[in-house]
């Protein structure tokens, strides 16, 4: 029941797409994004952050609309290029220590709001409305919604097989990764693939909740009956058991007026609390926790007569730290605005978090367990909702590789 279109994509040249493409502008530091943007002209940034030569305030919209500007100078360049025929693309991106192949489609709006595409993520709505209106005014949108679909044999075939042939695009980034694209065009294996996709029941969001609401929002505002392109959303299209999910942890900056020795006694009454001393601890199964508090690590283990789950959210370790730790113990209500709580993601060493209360910034850390896709589907079809920052998911994308225009 899931719907795939074709869509014509704007693409780099091939001898200029590894200049082209970047990061997605959030990730870099300063000095980085200053040095990318003085040093290369043909760096997507130049499109993301149009006003960086010009420093004044600006409006949203105004700021939106120079960002279409600079795409169609880009354009005109002939630094990007829009295929001539709707097509599919095979992304594979290599990094250190995995590898990630999916299908960068056009799905359905309509399959969102008819919940055949799931979501297991709160949004924040402001954040929503300005992605909204982000697309609204630069008519582009090049960040794919990474969703995951059932393992399928068949699939995975199609997919090695096309990847046998030479990529029309191959390039590496600073980040010591490799990324490949293939072009299919071929009307006959598109209808093949959309066949196939209409027989998988759903599809389930990784990442990329705010980025599916603002496009329904753009569809729900589009007058155009022409414009069929503002009712899909560009999407990366990955077998389930190929994303890689992190945790995210958590720090501290108090212990809400608790004793080292009373937080410890407060904690007993629900995990089974042992000493690792300087021995750094990770967790390596659901209801384990670990924690780092003055200089010492120590393993939480959820006591069995806490195991009694009504619902996928209750079971997940993200909410079971809140409803056991968070909220009772510490007092940290809302786990995205109040400031007391700071997240890292699972990707960094467990020393970090060490490293970071060393410092004397935070109190307290904890160290979970990572989420794995049965918990999300769980959630997702139970129409749940996961705890802000339970995980952090790849692949990443990069920006300007490949445009969707709206």
């Amino acid at each position: 029941m899931a719907k795939i279109v074709p869509f014509k994509a704007v693409r780099p040249t091939r001898d200029k797409v590894c200049l082209v493409t970047c990061r997605s502008y959030e990730e870099y530091v300063n000095a980085e994004l200053a040095a990318q943007l003085d040093f290369n002209p043909l760096s997507f940034l130049h499109i993301l952050k149009p006003a960086y030569t010009n420093q004044e305030t600006v409006s949203f919209e105004k700021r939106y609309r120079q960002v279409h500007q600079k795409y169609e100078d880009f354009k005109n360049e002939i630094i990007l290029v829009k295929d001539k025929k709707p097509a599919i693309y095979i992304h594979k991106i290599v990094t250190k220590k995995h590898s990630f192949t999916g299908i960068i489609v056009g799905t359905s709006v309509a399959d969102y709001c008819n919940n055949i595409i799931k979501k297991h993520e709160d949004i924040i709505a402001f954040r929503v409305r300005l992605l909204k209106d982000y697309m609204k005014y630069s008519e582009f949108n090049t960040e794919p919604v990474l969703m995951t679909y059932p393992d399928n044999k068949t699939i995975e075939n199609w997919i090695f097989n096309c990847t046998q042939k030479l990529a029309d695009f191959e390039f590496s980034t600073t980040k010591k990764e490799i990324h490949y694209l293939w072009k299919i065009e071929d009307a006959l294996e598109i209808n093949w693939l959309q066949n196939i996709f209409e027989k998988t029941d759903s599809l389930y969001i990784a990442d990329g909740h705010h980025r599916t609401e603002a496009l329904k929002l753009l569809s729900e505002e589009n007058d155009d009956p022409d414009n069929a392109a503002k009712n899909h959303i560009l999407s990366y299209l990955i077998s389930e058991n190929n994303v890689k999910i992190y945790e995210f942890n958590r720090l501290v900056k108090d212990l809400n007026g608790f004793s080292k020795e009373n937080l410890i006694k407060e904690l007993e009454k629900n995990f089974i609390v042992t000493n690792k001393f300087q021995q750094p601890f990770q967790p390596s199964q659901k209801h384990q926790f670990g924690m780092y508090l003055d200089n010492e690590f120590y393993s939480l283990i959820l006591r069995k007569e806490n195991e009694v789950f009504l619902t996928a959210l209750d079971s997940l370790d993200t909410q079971i730290l809140y409803k056991k730790v968070l909220l009772p113990i510490l007092a940290i209500e809302d786990l995205r605005n109040d400031e007391r709580i700071e997240y890292l993601s699972g990707k960094q060493s467990v020393l970090e978090v060490k490293n970071k209360i060393d410092q004397g910034e935070f109190e307290i850390g904890f160290i979970l367990f990572p989420s794995n896709i049965g918990e999300i589907k769980a959630l997702a079809d139970a129409n749940l909702i996961m705890p802000p920052k339970s995980t952090y998911i790849e692949p990443k994308f990069r920006s300007g590789l490949v445009v969707y225009e709206l």
